[in-house]
């Protein structure tokens, strides 16, 4: 199984996501992302053997104790893009500054280092919160892209973060198809 965790933006900003991705809608060579699957990964796993997810689960819930934070607001807004405005392969909405960054990334260290003792390798870039919305097949839309994401700042909204999620990710030809497997509240 191919596993990652991550925090769910709830089905009500799947529309402002949708607007958010409405503003690219002319660039060609993207490939945009569900709205009703936004998501901000917090640790990627790959390809998992199934028999280690209880201790998978478990290193989660050590993650959250350890970050010690209750239910915290996490504000969506404005663009970017991995890894430069150059070279785009990813464009994203960000973690807005001082809502819900800090424990965000408190939490993404936390479980990266729990499932670092599990033998899972994190990512060897610094952590950058954000929601993906599409990915760049090829540059013919890039012009507009980067207009865009110098120029427009949207906010898509905040929500209430209280759980984090265990997700299987199945590629299909119409795209990933993602299932919870595990959810950890705190």
């Amino acid at each position: 199984m191919r596993l990652f965790v991550s925090i769910d933006l709830p089905d009500r900003l799947a529309d402002a996501v949708a607007d958010a991705q409405d503003r690219f809608a002319d660039a060609e060579g993207l490939r945009f992302v569900d709205p009703k699957d936004a998501h901000l990964t917090l640790f990627f796993l790959g390809d998992t053997d199934p028999e280690r997810v209880a201790e998978i689960e478990s290193a989660l819930e050590r993650a959250v104790d350890a970050a010690d934070t209750g239910p915290f607001e996490l504000r969506v807004g404005g663009f970017g893009v991995f890894p430069a405005l150059d070279y785009i392969s990813v464009v994203w909405a960000g973690v807005r500054e001082g809502a819900g960054i800090a424990e965000t990334t408190r939490l993404n260290g936390l479980i990266e280092r729990e499932l670092a003792d599990l033998g899972f390798e994190g990512d060897d870039h610094e952590f950058t919160p954000h929601i993906t919305l599409a990915r760049m097949n090829d540059a013919r839309g890039k012009d507009l892209v980067q207009r865009v994401v110098r120029e427009a700042d949207p906010d898509l909204g905040s929500f209430q973060v209280d759980e984090i999620r265990l997700t299987e990710s199945t590629l299909t030809n119409e795209g990933p198809v993602y299932e919870t497997v595990r959810t950890v509240t705190w």
